[in-house]
């Protein structure tokens, strides 16, 4: 089992920059799969960013490259994203996810872009106004 707590959501305007944390239960120096999903209001779900934690392998969607960054504090079992030049269409609640003993592969084709995860935070809102 893996609990994912989630915080640094926020209202921000346009152009601006916030930072997601998400603390995971357990040791995050395995290999294994953490990311970032968002679902706008009144659509799916989608893939942001995950990390590989094991070699620190990133994999981004591409509406957010360049603007987005993923990282990992191994000490503290924690994943952030740091979100700057944010767009209205960003908003959304924001979603940490986790899959364990996986490879780096599965990390972007089944859990980023396939969007499966057996474990997930509570969520966190990010609201960017224009």
């Amino acid at each position: 089992q893996v609990q994912l707590v989630e915080s640094g959501g926020g209202s921000v305007q346009a152009g601006g920059s916030l930072r997601l944390s998400c603390a995971a239960s357990r040791n995050t120096l395995s290999n294994n799969c953490m990311g970032w999903f968002r679902q706008p209001p009144g659509k799916e779900r989608e893939g942001v960013a995950a990390i590989y934690t094991g070699a620190g392998y990133t994999y981004y969607a591409d509406s957010v490259k360049g603007r987005f960054t993923i990282s990992q504090d191994t000490a503290k079992n924690t994943v952030y994203l740091q979100m700057n030049s944010l767009k209205p269409e960003d908003t959304g609640m924001y979603y940490c996810a986790a899959e364990i003993f996986r490879s780096g592969t599965y990390c972007y084709t089944t859990f980023l872009m396939g969007r499966t995860s057996n474990y997930w935070g509570q969520g966190t809102q990010v609201t960017v106004s224009s």
